[in-house]
């Protein structure tokens, strides 16, 4: 049986919600910070308002679901490795 001791931080969800709302905070703050630095661009959209972070953004995004797409393609069976197994 699981005893009250045994209960860990973020078995909380009141404390998972308030990492969430921090890192939202934190992401807006350092989104926010584009305005108080001078850029150096390559490329003139560099020079976009927020334009790293939304690059960032979209890259994590098409990466989860180009992820997702794969593991449709490279998913096995649950007994893969078990199936035709003549050893004994």
């Amino acid at each position: 049986m699981k005893d009250d001791d045994d209960r860990r931080r973020l078995d909380e969800p009141r404390n998972v919600t308030r990492i969430v709302y921090g890192l939202a905070v934190l992401c807006a703050l350092i989104f926010a910070a584009d305005l108080f630095y001078t850029k150096h661009p390559h490329f003139a959209v560099e020079e976009w308002f927020g334009f790293h972070a939304v690059y960032g953004f979209v890259g994590a995004f098409a990466l989860v679901i180009v992820a997702k797409g794969l593991r449709r393609v490279l998913r096995r069976d649950e007994d893969y490795y078990e199936r035709g197994d003549d050893d004994g």
